[in-house]
Parts: structure tokens; C-alpha cells; sequence
């Protein structure tokens, strides 16, 4: 996940969903009800709550997280403070092993029939019965021309000394960035042999010592605008965003294969406010409202009316859209259950050595 802008969804909410709830006010039927939203931070264009809010009259309290393992503690530690949250694949595979998702009721989404059906039937939610795709992407690089001439087209170049002090960003993302060094020493991003996740994590420590590179997760996008950096691995909305600002930038997707990722919107075990989320989930699929999600965030969208809306330049991108080609070398993030132990020790060892 991350700073994106390829995704979103609109469209005025059923009259069946609407019926569920109370009121009229200026013409249009109101609710009074309240939707705690906790999501990935600068995940979605804001200006659509408050549109969400003036249409229905439900309001939004929202809130941000880091990263899919800090939503996943904080819900764990408070079941039933949150209405919608917004996890990755693994960690929706994951939930669900944990009964911590509320099946969805589809009368009151029907937007639904917007997103495409590449997006459905994927592993994590195999009956697209407890989620309803937002975004998807993968991972790569972002560069600067200017300051590297030679080509990049391997994850071996995060490696390369002559980018030595601070001129390297890396994802402060355990899954995120040990996949990196897996796919550089051409392991699975899923790997649970031992073995090879220590030879991961040896690359890390290495590359840390010899080359000091910063951990960040949001500052990347001011750090590579503002031209501080010379590389970075980027979620590819967030490169769509940084190229906005700095076009000189370039983006790629590394030959030895990345992460192809994707978010979905999902309600947590023992919501108080189900349905009104459900009317949220439902507006956020609307082409137009989709759309308009999209050009804020930078990510690709799963929503095939939403893409049809999307300017030609960005359909044809292939860094937001890539090719079957550059795709089947990528692999989906799984649930690694009690594996994940083995990258949880190999994460602390990256970070806490010298």
C-alpha cells in the first residue's frame, strides 16, 4: 500500500441501502449514523468523506495507520473500535484464518458489479464474500537520471556503492523490503526456507553498513521530489505521485520480479456500524467517485469503469499498468502464518544492527 492515485468509486447509494436508514434533509435521504474508518495513510482523497458525509448524512471518523501490521495489532488490542479498514492481501488471507472480518452484505453494494473480474477470486478472498478490491500495484524503484547513468533494471543497483551515504531509501516495511532482497537473490517473496531468509537478511545488514540507507515510508515522496536521494523502492502509485512533481524521475519494475500487490476494503469482526460502512464501501466503488480516488492517490484500480474514465496517458502507463509479461514475474504476498516469525527476528536484525 501507500501514497497513490489510481482508484476510487462513487455513484448515489441504492435505494435499498438507503432505506435502511432514516431522514430527509435538502432532498436527499440522510442517515445520522457513524463510520469509523482506519486506513493506510494518504490513502484516499479526503474531499470524498466529506462528500460521503453531505450525501448521506453518516459521518466519517477517520483515522491512519503505517502499516498493515500496526492495523493489525491495533485491532487485535480494540475489536470493534473500527467499521472499515483498508489491509493488503496477506494480511486479509490472515484475518480471515482469524475470524476477524464480518461477511459483507452485497444488497447494499451494489457497485460491486463495477469492479473487474481479474479482481475476483483471488487467493486471499476466494469467495469475494468479506472484501471488495480498492487498489492494486507492485513494487519497484524510482530513480534520478541525473544523478544515475547507468541503466536500472535490477535490484543489484540498491546494492551499487557509488550511491553510499543516505543517496538510497528503503522501504521501513518488513515484508516490503526483505522481499526486495529475496527477489535480488532470486527467491520467492514468500520464501520459509531459513536458509534463504537469512542470506535476505545478510544482504540488508550489508547494504546498511556499506551504504547507510535511509528507512522510509511516506517521506519518500518529498525525499525524491525535492531530488535528496538517488534511488528508492517505491510502492508504484507513490512513483506515479513523485513523477507529478518531478518528471525527470523514472520508474521501474526490476527484471528479477516484484510484489504485485493488492488492497481491499474490508469490515472488522464486530463492527458496530456494518451497514453504514457497507454504504461507504459502496460510494467509494462508483466510477466517477472511483475515479476521482484514483487521480488523487496514483495507484491502479480494479474498477473497470473507473479505468475507462482514467486520461489515455495513465492507461497506457506501463508502470501504473504493466504488461502480462513484466506481471507474471511478480508474486502476491501470502499469509505466512507462523513463518512470519522467521522475517520478524530477520526484521530486527536489520534494524538494529551497525
Amino acid at each position: 500500500m501507500k501514497n497513490f492515485k489510481i482508484f476510487g468509486a462513487l455513484a448515489l447509494i441504492s435505494l435499498l441501502s438507503l432505506s435502511l436508514f432514516s431522514g430527509c434533509f435538502n432532498g436527499k435521504t440522510q442517515s445520522t449514523g457513524t463510520v469509523y474508518f482506519y486506513n493506510c495513510g494518504d490513502y484516499i482523497d479526503e474531499n470524498l468523506l466529506a462528500k460521503f458525509e453531505d450525501e448521506t448524512g453518516i459521518h466519517v471518523e477517520y483515522s491512519t495507520y503505517d502499516t498493515n501490521e500496526i492495523m493489525y495489532q491495533k485491532l487485535k488490542s480494540t475489536p470493534g473500535s473500527y467499521d472499515l479498514v483498508i489491509p493488503s492481501d496477506y494480511m486479509i488471507q490472515k484475518m480471515l484464518k482469524e475470524d476477524m472480518l464480518e461477511k459483507l452484505n452485497f444488497d447494499n453494494i451494489t457497485n460491486y458489479d463495477y469492479i473487474d473480474d481479474n479482481f475476483k477470486n483471488l487467493a486471499y478472498d476466494p469467495t469475494n464474500e468479506y472484501s471488495v478490491p480498492y487498489m492494486w500495484g507492485t513494487i519497484g524503484i524510482i530513480y534520478n537520471p541525473d544523478i544515475v547513468k547507468e541503466n536500472v533494471d535490477s535490484w543489484n543497483i540498491l546494492w551499487n556503492e557509488k550511491y553510499n551515504n543516505k543517496q538510497i531509501i528503503m522501504f521501513d516495511s518488513m515484508r516490503d523490503t526483505i522481499a526486495v532482497a529475496l527477489k535480488k537473490l532470486g527467491y520467492s517473496i514468500n520464501s520459509t526456507n531459513p536458509d534463504e531468509i537469512n542470506s535476505a537478511t545478510k544482504e540488508l545488514i550489508k547494504q546498511k553498513q556499506s551504504l547507510s540507507p535511509l528507512y522510509y515510508v511516506d517521506e519518500v515522496k518529498d525525499k525524491m521530489i525535492n531530488e535528496e536521494a538517488a534511488l528508492a523502492t517505491v510502492w508504484s502509485g507513490d512513483a506515479n505521485f513523485i513523477k507529478s512533481e518531478n518528471p525527470k524521475l523514472k520508474y521501474v519494475i526490476p527484471k528479477e520480479g516484484s510484489n504485485k500487490w493488492f488492497d481491499a476494503m474490508v469490515i472488522p469482526k464486530g463492527a458496530n456500524n456494518k451497514e453504514e460502512a457497507e454504504m461507504l464501501i459502496d460510494f467509494l466503488c462508483d466510477p466517477e467517485n472511483s475515479k476521482q480516488n484514483v487521480d488523487y492517490i496514483g495507484y491502479s484500480t480494479p474498477n473497470k469503469e473507473a479505468y475507462e474514465l482514467l486520461d489515455d496517458d495513465i492507461k497506457n502507463d506501463k508502470g501504473s499498468y504493466p504488461t502480462k509479461e513484466v506481471l507474471d514475474k511478480c508474486e502476491v504476498f501470502i499469509d505466512l502464518d507462523n513463518s512470519l516469525k522467521l522475517y520478524d527476528d530477520a526484521w530486527m536484525k536489520v534494524k538494529t544492527s551497525n
